[in-house]
């Protein structure tokens, strides 16, 4: 009997956890911009005329398209859509696809860690680590400013790879350079959506493009007077940089650990 009643003590308590994990908090509610400020930068080359007439709600807004509410951002000209919240060892999800709207290039960012203030990077962004969101590119690592991180590379004819594995290296301005190119190309087709996730845990970071793993990030921080110090909590930003785009979701959930899998 007792045997019997320590197997269902254990198996309540382990459907007792499973049950305490924290559930998903919706960064888009569904409805309106809440949660978030807009910030409009720099313009795009050779679309100068675009940046006189730009207004926040003209480049980040809520859409109704086949009765589904989307946030759509319209890349006319460099901005930032930001969440006022600050945010440390999470899970994120962001469902986007590219519009039909091209004025430079099909370009944005899923931009973490991000600290300071709205022009600071390139004229518009926080400073920020960058999950690169660029049609062909996306899941590249893009680091601003003076973040800089470390990540297991080879290197090709064409940069740095992440590989599992790979040399240990350090990145930044200041070392081997701003940019980390993506294990794999996971990018559904234009027009069709992708989920693009993040998990965040202590100073390690790893983006995951429609299932697949193709970056791990360690040891993020930022360069002050030549000492590394750790950066691992920030706002969240989405880029406006030269292309349209939809988001479907964006939310976030906390997390203590980074899957296994996802790191071996």
């Amino acid at each position: 009997m007792k045997k019997y009643c320590f197997y269902f003590l254990f198996v309540f308590s382990i459907l007792f956890l499973n049950s305490c994990e924290k559930p998903w908090q919706p960064l888009f509610n569904g409805e309106n911009l809440d949660g978030w400020e807009t910030f409009i930068g720099t313009p795009l080359t050779g679309f100068e005329h675009l940046h006189a007439q730009a207004t926040p709600e003209k480049v980040f807004s809520v859409v109704d398209v086949n009765d589904e509410k989307l946030i759509h951002i319209s890349g006319e000209v460099n901005g930032s859509l930001a969440t006022i919240d600050t945010f440390a060892n999470y899970h994120l999800q962001l469902v986007f696809k590219w519009g039909d709207q091209v004025y430079t290039r099909r370009n944005s960012g899923l931009l973490y860690h991000s600290f300071g203030e709205f022009g600071e990077a390139i004229g518009t962004w926080m400073t920020n680590i960058e999950c690169q969101l660029m049609h062909e590119r996306l899941g590249d690592t893009y680091l601003m400013n003076n973040t800089v991180c470390e990540t297991e590379v080879t290197q090709t004819d064409e940069g740095f790879v992440f590989t599992k594995g790979g040399q240990l290296t350090q990145f930044g301005k200041e070392f081997n350079g701003a940019g980390i190119k993506k294990a794999t190309d996971a990018e559904k087709p234009l027009g069709e959506w992708n989920t693009v996730e993040l998990y965040s845990v202590g100073r390690t970071t790893v983006h995951v493009v429609n299932g697949q793993v193709n970056m791990v990030n360690t040891n993020t921080g930022i360069l002050e007077n030549g000492e590394i110090l750790p950066l691992q909590s920030g706002k969240i930003q989405i880029q406006s940089e030269g292309g349209d785009l939809f988001i479907k979701s964006v939310k976030i959930k906390p997390i203590k650990e980074i899957p296994a899998e996802f790191l071996q």
